[in-house]
């Protein structure tokens, strides 16, 4: 799972890095991650399924959680959260793979 953070970091950093909060670009960031971060894991050519979702919300004191469950098979599914933030903004990625049994 870390070539998983390593790729949605990159990815992230690419749509968000140097960017400071604007409601009004949300829904563009938030697809540009999740298409660029599917594009990079389905490179890598490993047999999963993956979905990728994608949160963006404006920093504030009031803080932001998330949480996941799954019903899977745990020696060869997984999943990995990737938290980013800077001064205006955090953005969570979690990324799920699901292996393909052929």
């Amino acid at each position: 799972m870390e070539e998983y953070h390593r790729h949605c970091d990159e990815c992230i950093d690419g749509v968000l890095g140097g960017e400071d909060y604007n409601q009004n670009n949300i829904n563009q960031w938030t697809a540009s991650i999740v298409e660029q971060s599917l594009t990079h894991l389905v490179k890598l050519g490993k047999a999963y399924k993956y979905i990728v979702t994608c949160a963006v919300v404006q920093r504030s004191a009031y803080g932001f959680h998330t949480a996941s469950s799954c019903f899977w098979d745990t020696t060869s599914d997984g999943t990995c959260t990737v938290r980013w933030e800077n001064r205006t903004m955090n953005c969570i990625v979690n990324v799920f793979a699901i292996a393909i049994v052929l």
